[in-house]
């Protein structure tokens, strides 16, 4: 199934520009009549701007000129450049803006006026931005802020804030455009300035539209609504009723949005606002498309393309040639789309829209898989996901909570890469791939996410991709001259000189050229040589092998193996890594809706003690997951498997799989992995252990999280555990019910090596405020705040009564690979987690004999787990156990073969370790 990606304008960002002091008449001695003429002008004229009534208020300027050309008076002079840029700017006509702010900017610095200085600076930064032009914006910007400063002019400095905002949120540096609106606000509201306050709160508002925060950009923009109305701003009303469209569109409510635009559209056109014009037709556009009506998206997206051009607004531009090549594409009219995609990607590139540059290139990568061009696709993808990596660090300091992936397809340009490279076998990349992607459903679960060393060089370019990129980039920089043309089309036919009637005559034959076959750049040399190239490396898996040689000694001191499971559409892949050979690639013909199914089963038997065919469903997943790879393990002479499940896999234990004659943990050792764990495999409990636990035995507690309820009794047998605990290791710090509590824990954390919570714990899918850890006085530590846990001196987390929930449909199992991640973000070497609640009899025997085993020391903690799960499967060193309510186990080691009801994977299963536990 093909998969593409639309971006959407953000049509115009309320911009402030400044408007400019009138004059005090009163001043001015021996007044003439013609001055007192003008005078009377400039006051019609700054009504009519007031009123938004741009036409009219352009025209009574223009006559102001003729007057002050007479009277060769400057100050007139002045005013009426500077309104004239302004209303130019208002009316989306950039280019004649800049004319007469650059006339203002030299009368203002020949008259020492700072203040007018300031204004005409920030507004020269304005029209920059509005063009794309953003670092020449910037410059503008730092050097109208200082002045503003430094008379005290507060509205001046707000509004320099303000437009230093829109351009880091363009250049998708979110969190220094926040900075910025969030300094400006302030100063707007402490000046009564709502025209001000108004666009900012906008403009906040389409940042965290940026983050995939649309409740809280809606929220912005509503009360955005409320000040534009009340000041009478139309156009600042229209521009925000776009963007509670687009609000409404990012939730997939696009008829609501299509209403909003269908408010924004005219108010536009009304104001001559040809900027916003064109984000409403293209956002119009957005939702028909999203609707499956691409014909008619296509005829708001070539409505809306020359009004951007028109109006020199490049972004806007480019984002509608990529959604008309999205339409296309759809359409499977692939010839047309490719040429739409050409022109757009260069656009991105030139005002440094990164974003758009990346889903540009993604949807190239599509596209040329649909046309059999998997050697191509790849170089695009593998663009297209470096750039989102170098995204992910711009929002790495915003509040966690706001930090969401760019798109919710985001993480399918990852699997789409992964499954490419693995089909040319390409398995060293795909791997890397994966590293990856497990980092991107982490962002997209929490924000704020980072891997190790390797992940964050993102991903390989080879040599030879390199050298078709560079092909393809000398057929982009050619088309790059479509911004002159389309500039140079924009000039009346009646206006045009000869010399730019001779440049376009040149542009259009050029343009004719360039935009030949796409043939033309596949099938050049260049390309032909470095595809071939690729091939031979594919075919002999050549690809440098050094940033696994540190890995395979490792996988090699350990008797490991490392085990990656990808889910498919229409397969299942293992990649295994042994310390003797090159990434291996074992291919399972197996749906992902036959897999899902498989796991739900077994999952939902694991769950019922009573359950008699667990072991038929372990051994029907063995043979996807273990047996095509039997032979891997055999030869590498493994005892461990350090294993990276992918999406639903997340929620089953590996040990737990059946080959017909064992379990899988009487064989093998499982560590479960995150991103966090490649580079550090290892890390040996010291022998002289000290422990801090926590125990809920009595109590009862009833909350709420959203509209879920919860309530959570003591659990009986948890004060008997940390009892037993503390026989074994003598060095441990106990507290129970009121005195387990969030606030001593936290402080106390990491003074302990292991830190052990026999208390409920919860992890569901959604997000991570959802999922928590309940303390004996009632407290809640969500998945969010472990991220603020300082936890480094701690070798083992141990949650003995956690799970996660599971009903007929499976998530991704983000919450898990998040636990685990969590917890050794903020320095735990490895955690010991269950997927289901235990009867906490049960859980008691097995923490009992995992803390037996590591008290001895000498032992791994991923060995001690593994020894512990097989003492209860074979009831062996079960010590002063409870069978049931009416009959104890005797210390003779062996459980009576009649009560041995702990071998039922339901009480071992469920323990996992992740994290470094070798």
């Amino acid at each position: 199934m093909r998969v593409f990606e639309i971006l959407v304008s953000f049509a115009v960002t309320s911009v402030v520009l400044l408007a400019e002091p009138q004059p005090a008449w009163g001043q001015l001695k021996g007044r003439q009549e013609l001055q007192i003429r003008t005078e009377q002008l400039i006051e019609q004229a700054v009504l009519s701007r007031d009123k938004q009534e741009y036409r009219d208020a352009l025209a009574l300027f223009e006559r102001v000129l003729t007057s002050t050309q007479r009277l060769n008076d400057k100050p007139f002079n002045l005013i009426a450049f500077s309104n004239i840029g302004y209303i130019y700017a208002a009316l989306g006509e950039n280019q004649k803006a800049l004319k007469y702010f650059k006339r203002s900017l030299r009368l203002s610095q020949a008259a020492e006026g700072q203040q007018q200085e300031a204004t005409t600076l920030n507004n020269i930064g304005y029209v920059y931005a509005a063009i794309g032009e953003n670092q020449n914006a910037l410059e503008h910007f730092n050097q109208a802020l200082p002045l503003s400063r430094a008379i005290g002019d507060r509205r001046g400095e707000a509004t320099t804030l303000s437009n230093f905002g829109l351009v880091y949120g363009a250049l998708g540096e979110n969190q220094k455009a926040l900075e910025h609106y969030n300094q400006a606000l302030p100063l707007f509201r402490s000046v009564g300035d709502r025209h001000g306050e108004a666009t900012t709160l906008n403009n906040i508002g389409l940042v965290y539209a940026a983050l995939g925060e649309n409740q809280k950009a809606l929220w912005h923009y509503n009360q955005s609504l409320l000040l534009f109305r009340a000041v009478g701003n139309r156009g600042g009303e229209a521009t925000t009723l776009n963007n509670i469209g687009l609000g409404y569109a990012a939730l997939g409510e696009n008829q609501k949005a299509l209403w909003y635009y269908g408010q924004s559209l005219p108010l536009s056109n009304v104001v001559g606002n040809q900027r916003g014009e064109a984000g409403a037709l293209n956002n119009i556009g957005y939702s028909y498309a999203a609707l499956g009506d691409n014909q008619k998206a296509l005829k708001y997206f070539y409505q809306a393309l020359p009004l951007s051009r028109a109006v020199g607004d490049r972004s806007g531009e480019a984002t509608a040639l990529n959604n008309i090549g999205l339409s296309y594409a759809t359409l499977a009219k692939y010839k047309k789309a490719l040429k739409y995609y050409r022109q757009s990607l260069p656009l991105s590139r030139a005002v440094g829209d990164r974003r758009l540059e990346a889903a540009t290139l993604n949807n190239l990568g599509v596209l040329l898989a649909s046309q059999k061009q998997p050697l191509l696709a790849i170089i695009f993808y593998k663009q297209s996901i470096n750039i989102t990596e170098s995204l992910r660090a711009d929002i790495s300091n915003l509040a966690q909570d706001v930090q969401q992936s760019f798109t919710n397809s985001i993480s399918s340009r990852y699997r789409r890469l992964a499954n490419l490279l693995l089909q040319q076998d390409r398995i060293i990349e795909a791997q890397q791939v994966l590293d990856l992607l497990k980092l991107q459903e982490l962002d997209e679960y929490f924000g704020d996410v980072r891997g190790n060393l390797e992940t964050q060089k993102g991903v390989t370019v080879q040599r030879s991709e390199k050298a078709i990129l560079d092909k393809f980039n000398e057929f982009q920089s050619a088309i790059e001259l479509g911004a002159e043309l389309a500039e140079l089309r924009n000039v009346p036919l009646a206006e045009r000189t000869e010399a730019q009637m001779r440049r376009l005559t040149e542009l259009i034959a050029f343009e004719e050229a360039i935009n030949a076959d796409f043939n033309e750049f596949t099938q050049s040399k260049t390309v032909k040589k470095a595809l071939k190239q690729l091939n031979r490396t594919a075919q002999h898996r050549t690809v440098a092998l050094d940033e696994l040689d540190a890995l395979r000694a490792n996988l090699g001191k350990l008797n490991a193996v490392l085990l990656y499971p990808f889910i498919l559409e229409d397969r299942l892949e293992l990649i295994i890594t042994t310390s003797n050979s090159a990434p291996l690639r074992r291919v399972v013909p197996v749906s992902r809706e036959q897999l899902n199914q498989a796991i739900v089963d077994f999952r939902l038997a694991l769950e019922d003690r009573k359950s008699s065919n667990v072991q038929r469903l372990a051994n029907k997943l063995y043979e996807w997951l273990i047996q095509p790879i039997e032979a891997d393990l055999q030869q590498a002479n493994a005892e461990v498997i350090i294993y990276a499940p992918d999406r639903q896999l997340r929620y089953i234990p590996l040990s737990a799989l059946h080959d017909g004659e064992q379990w899988l943990v009487q064989r093998l050792q499982v560590n479960n992995i995150t991103a966090k764990s490649l580079s550090n495999l290892e890390s040996q409990l010291d022998s002289n252990l000290n422990v801090l636990a926590g125990a809920f035995v009595q109590g009862q507690y009833r909350f709420n999280i959203g509209s879920q309820s919860y309530s959570y009794s003591g659990l009986r047998y948890a004060g008997e555990e940390v009892t037993q605990l503390a026989a074994m290791i003598p060095d441990t710090t106990q507290y129970r019910d009121k005195a387990f509590s969030k606030v001593t824990f936290q402080s106390l954390m990491n003074e302990y090596q292991i830190v052990h919570f026999a208390t409920h714990s919860t992890f569901l899918p959604g997000q991570p405020e959802d999922s928590f850890i309940l303390f004996g006085n009632g407290d809640r530590a969500t998945l969010r705040e472990i991220g603020n846990w300082s936890l480094f001196n701690v070798d083992l987390v141990v949650l003995s009564a956690c799970g996660t929930a599971l009903g007929g449909q499976l998530g991704n199992g983000d919450e898990i690979l998040g636990l685990g991640y969590q917890f050794q973000n903020r320095g735990a070497k490895a955690t010991i987690a269950s997927l289901w609640s235990v009867d906490d009899r049960g859980t008691l025997q097995l923490m009992s004999a995992l803390y037996d085993n590591l008290k001895n020391g000498g032992i791994s903690k991923t060995e001690a787990l593994q020894q512990a799960k097989i003492d209860l499967i074979t009831g062996k060193n079960i010590l002063n156990a409870v069978v049931n309510e009416n009959q104890s186990i005797t210390d003779s080691g062996d459980l009576p073969k009649p009560y041995n009801y702990l071998k039922h994977p339901y009480y071992w299963a469920p323990f996992i370790l992740i994290g470094n536990g070798l």
